[in-house]
């Protein structure tokens, strides 16, 4: 939320989209309302509509809008435009917004798919970060240079900071790589599919300049969860650690991502463990049909919903994989609609939107038979990829039995499987040292079944 400067209008994100699908994040909304000088709000005040929710956009188009917050003063010196950081696919980027008539310009440099974030303002000076995979996060100054009617032309120059300084070794490491983002094709439209949601999601494909030819590197599948999230093109020290053993990495958008449109994003909910299996897969045929891959050394890892899909990819495909690493992963909607702390979210996510009010009571013999067909506990006997479980003991997310259950159904059939406890971590293993140990022990496990 923020108030225009002459205070006579007050500017807000929505997110009603979410509120009334009950997915936990989808397209926003931008919005103005006249905001009396004596403090009493009329309420029969007229809301106006700056960006509305984006259902599907053109390609190239602006896809929606994606930001949880407002900067403090996000104002440009006319006082009517606003600097705001959104997702747009799979960068963040800086959006430039006229509050009276709606324009939305990209301000950002469009051509290098970095990241970028919003720091500070003064007038029309703006400085931020802009990172990427293959690139640490350089402080950025911008200004205006040129304003015209139909466009305006934005200068980004460094600001040197010893605070993101790497050594020479990283540096000269991460020129070694190479980066970009590939569109995938939906495979499984049908007629009951919107346009939205049959258009191309996207994958970052990270590898090495200096591999020898005719040799693949490894292969390492990252996916995010949410699954109403996305992953960035910015700057990772764990991605890069793993690329800096020797790995690509294939970090896939599957539909259900933010940044891509409401029609895309809403068409995951009742069709997990299904719609975005079959994304990833996509995603891996598509990075090996193009060469940059070996189909005999893929690894797949992921963190909740991203470890959902990890352990349904090692069940649906169990012949693809050879190794398999999961950081509280959802494994069994049945067990976890009665331990977590979002109950609605499994709901949600296994019957789609129409179930968004039915977590206040209790799940029925059906809801239990829907929750466990969906989940990837239900293709457990098929699994024999080796497979890491890190877990945080104070996880309410996903609770510990939940990783557990699925480990030992593993383990009684044969499969490898190690697990490591975080004793002191909750849902996101955030903690610096979890944060360390958890991709160390990730590297060590696919070096195992790799190299």
């Amino acid at each position: 939320m923020s108030q225009y400067p002459d205070g006579k209008f007050l500017v807000f994100l929505s997110a009603r989209s979410a509120v009334d699908s009950g997915v936990h994040n989808a397209t926003n909304s931008l919005h103005r309302i006249d905001w009396p000088t004596d403090g009493k709000l009329n309420q029969s005040a007229k809301i106006n509509d700056i960006i509305p929710v984006v259902m599907c956009a053109g390609d190239s188009c602006f896809p929606g809008l994606y930001c949880t917050t407002i900067h403090s003063n996000p104002w440009l010196s006319d006082n009517c435009t606003m600097i705001i950081s959104s997702i747009w696919h799979s960068s963040e980027v800086l959006l430039s917004v006229n509050v009276l008539s709606g324009e939305i310009l990209h301000i950002s440099p469009e051509d290098s798919n970095c990241s970028w974030n919003l720091l500070m303002m003064d007038g029309n000076n703006i400085v931020g970060i802009s990172s990427s995979p293959v690139d640490v996060p350089q402080i950025k100054y911008g200004v205006v240079i040129e304003k015209g009617m139909k466009n305006t032309i934005w200068s980004w120059s460094n600001i040197s900071s010893p605070i993101f300084r790497c050594t020479d070794k990283v540096r000269s490491f991460l020129s070694s790589l190479q980066f970009t983002i590939l569109k995938i094709p939906v495979k499984d439209i049908c007629d009951g599919l919107t346009r939205g949601a049959s258009k191309p999601f996207e994958a970052i494909f990270v590898t090495s300049r200096s591999k020898e030819k005719d040799v693949l590197n490894p292969l390492i599948v990252i996916l995010h969860g949410g699954p109403q999230d996305v992953s960035l093109s910015h700057f990772s020290k764990s991605r890069a650690f793993l690329s800096s053993a020797g790995y690509s990495l294939l970090i896939v958008n599957y539909r259900g991502s933010l940044g891509f449109g409401e029609e895309a994003l809403q068409s995951l909910p009742g069709k997990v463990g299904s719609q975005d299996v079959n994304d990833v897969l996509s995603a891996i045929d598509h990075v090996i049909n193009l060469g940059l891959a070996s189909p005999s050394k893929i690894t797949v890892t992921g963190i909740s919903h991203g470890g959902f899909l990890a352990t349904h990819l090692i069940g649906q495909a169990p012949e693809k994989f050879v190794a398999a690493a999961t950081i509280n992963p959802v494994c069994n909607f049945a067990l976890m609609v009665g331990t977590t702390d979002i109950p609605d979210w499994c709901y949600v996510e296994a019957h789609g939107s129409i179930a968004r009010n039915c977590f206040t009571k209790a799940p029925s013999a059906e809801d239990l038979a829907l929750f466990y067909s969906k989940s990837p506990i239900s293709h457990s006997s098929k699994v024999k990829t080796p497979t890491l479980f890190l877990l945080g003991a104070k996880d309410l997310r996903v609770p510990l039995s939940d990783g557990l259950q699925y480990a030992w159904a593993l383990k009684e059939k044969g499969v490898e499987v190690k697990v490591i406890m975080f004793q002191n971590d909750v849902h996101a293993l955030k903690r610096p040292q979890s944060d360390f140990e958890s991709f160390l022990n990730i590297g060590v496990w696919f070096n195992k079944y790799c190299k």
